[in-house]
């Protein structure tokens, strides 16, 4: 291995693009209490509100 290189040069370049870990997992929380909501509301509907 490359012993003498510092670690930042061996390491590849992060992708600009990607989101951070706490967006995704924002979208996630709110993706989860989308589709709750969704669910609930459909079986309301189907179950007609008894």
């Amino acid at each position: 291995m490359n012993d003498y290189l510092p670690k930042k040069e061996l390491e590849p370049d992060p992708d600009p693009k990607r989101p951070s870990n706490a967006r995704i997992m924002i979208w996630v929380v709110v993706g989860a209490v989308g589709l709750y909501l969704l669910g609930s509301g459909i079986w309301g509907i189907i179950t007609a509100g008894r």
